[in-house]
């Protein structure tokens, strides 16, 4: 069987340190820009109603094939994937560029991956784009493994990606610590019996990661530390 949604270690996980499963967009980087302007093109070349920034923003996230039926109004397989083909002309060439890592986050990336913890991307963003993104901010020296949706959508539910990388990397979830800004890190995390972490910097509100049963909340990265500190507390 084809192995999918990894990538060779780039870090020795060091025993005994606390798996933490980090979120790529919203948690470490902000590709608003390059999301939105591909849905747009994506809609415009199906001659879509094409949304609103208010609305765009609720698009970062989620895995596109709930995207693109929400914004389409459909179930219709056809239609979805059509749309995520157009999506893919201009992500794949320009879209994942338009980029930035959020202020203060490589350092406190960089520190704990250098401490007691081991870090595995877990992202709902396509492998290959995830790979690109934290290859060109310089994230892959401190991660163990990426860990991606794979481009046919067979790990677009959060959820199973977070199995998939605990029994990838064998790792018990109980000790896994999921970070992200969108209740689907949280619930994700909930349906392996992780912890969570929400970051308030990114797409989710307080109030949405809240009702999601988030662990833990922190509005600026520099907080991370210490929230994961408290949580190994309880």
């Amino acid at each position: 069987m084809k192995q999918i949604n990894r990538i060779a270690h780039h870090r020795q996980a060091m025993p005994h340190a606390r798996p933490l499963l980090v979120d790529l967009d919203g948690t470490l980087t902000d590709n608003f820009l390059g999301i939105s302007r591909s849905i747009r093109h994506a809609l415009t070349a199906l001659d879509a109603p094409v949304p609103d920034d208010a609305l765009l923003r609720t698009c970062v996230g989620p895995p596109l094939r709930h995207t693109f039926s929400r914004l389409l109004d459909t179930d219709d397989p056809a239609r979805i994937e059509l749309a995520i083909g157009h999506y893919r002309e201009r992500y794949g060439d320009l879209g994942w560029q338009e980029n930035e890592v959020y202020a203060g986050i490589a350092a406190v990336v960089a520190g704990l991956a250098a401490g007691r913890y081991t870090l595995f991307l877990c992202t709902s963003k396509p492998q290959p784009y995830a790979e690109r993104i934290v290859a060109r901010f310089g994230f892959l020296p401190h991660l163990a493994g990426v860990y991606g949706a794979d481009l046919a959508g067979a790990l677009d539910d959060k959820a199973k990606l977070v199995a998939h990388v605990a029994e990838r990397e064998a790792l018990d979830p109980r000790a896994c610590v999921m970070i992200g800004d969108r209740e689907h890190d949280v619930r994700a995390a909930r349906a392996n019996a992780a912890r969570s972490i929400g970051v308030l910097w990114g797409y989710g509100s307080r109030e949405e990661l809240t009702d999601a049963g988030v662990d833990a909340l922190v509005a600026r990265p520099s907080e991370l530390v210490h929230a994961l500190e408290s949580l190994a507390d309880r």
